[in-house]
């Protein structure tokens, strides 16, 4: 049996494009003992896969040139070498961009259809409602009552942040996003206020979002938003650094945050984390929002692109924003 994968055929210099990829068609193996034959039905593009593509030192290794690329995806089994899986399990698994996996049983997860559609396992129920949730309230630790602001809010991360944190009793949720649509998308799910950061006006438009300040930030973008959310912060706030997106294509390096010093008279705390870093916290994630979303109390969007062929594209999109929550690809 063969299969179609997409490769990184180039290291990107700045903004990647779709011809930094290829398509390749190669033969599936069989699994052996502990292994599993996945048939994927979709896959995730998450802004960290652009840090992959650099080849440089960071806490995970980077795509091999001339090699398959890498990603959450979720599928069905459709032969098992393991006692623990059966043809027909739907399994979370790490080996997306491609259409059939091998995949080892220690590198697999069942999910539960019944509770949420398969998708809903790479995004508000994967690894970036993991991330939103242990932002907020293991990094960020929220106390009730307090002010949070979520950068790059549509997306799936920060769309997760901002309920969580309204969940758990945050008294103002404040959310930037980069369209008119992204904005509204944000009241309608239950941010107290929302701009686009595209009006030019940041300082402002936090300031008026948030008047009495922030206590909490979690930053998805980085860059000029981190100068001015820690501008906003109250004394002893704290940053969740989650990503910095406007930063992972700059040729340059970034001209801001410039207002670092401030952190020492306000004493914040700022702290970058990893969503592998709790990954303890998982299965009472699951359970907290399975309920959430049954009482509808917890909502999400996806954007998705069809077919295997349409990743790389799809990766660029995300990457430039133009999806709302949780960017897949169907396959």
């Amino acid at each position: 049996m063969k299969g179609r994968e997409i490769h990184l055929t180039s290291r990107p210099l700045g903004w990647p494009s779709t011809d930094d990829f290829c398509m390749a068609e190669v033969a599936v193996a069989d699994p052996r003992a502990g292994e599993l034959l996945v048939r994927n039905q979709v896959m995730s593009v998450d802004p960290y896969m652009r840090g992959r593509m650099n080849e440089i030192p960071s806490y995970v290794a980077p795509f091999g040139i001339g090699r398959p690329l890498e990603g959450g995806a979720v599928g069905t089994v459709i032969e098992s070498g393991s006692a623990l899986f059966a043809p027909g399990d739907v399994v979370l698994h790490n080996a997306g961009w491609r259409e059939y996996a091998t995949v080892a049983e220690d590198a697999a997860t069942k999910v539960d259809v019944d509770l949420a559609p398969p998708s809903a396992y790479l995004g508000v129920l994967g690894m970036p409602g993991l991330t939103a949730y242990a932002g907020i309230l293991e990094v960020a630790a929220l106390c009730p009552g307090e002010t949070v602001f979520v950068s790059a809010a549509a997306g799936a991360v920060g769309s997760a942040a901002g309920q969580i944190a309204r969940l758990k009793g945050a008294a103002r949720v404040v959310g930037s996003a980069g369209s008119p649509c992204k904005v509204a998308y944000l009241r309608d799910i239950g941010f107290d206020a929302s701009f686009d950061y595209h009006d030019g006006a940041l300082r402002r438009s936090l300031r008026t979002a948030a008047p009495d300040g922030v206590d909490i930030y979690f930053d998805n973008v980085g860059g000029r938003h981190l100068e001015v959310a820690i501008g906003a912060m109250r004394p002893h706030g704290r940053v969740a650094m989650c990503g910095a997106i406007s930063m992972y294509n700059a040729d340059e390096p970034p001209a801001a945050p410039r207002n670092l010093a401030l952190a020492m008279g306000k004493r914040l705390t700022l702290r970058g984390f990893l969503a592998g870093d709790f990954a303890h916290l998982r299965e009472r994630f699951v359970a907290e929002a399975a309920g959430w979303l049954h009482r509808g109390e917890l909502q999400y969007r996806e954007t998705f692109a069809e077919g295997l062929p349409a990743a790389p594209r799809a990766f660029l999109d995300m990457m430039r924003g133009r999806n709302l929550g949780k960017m897949l690809v169907r396959l």
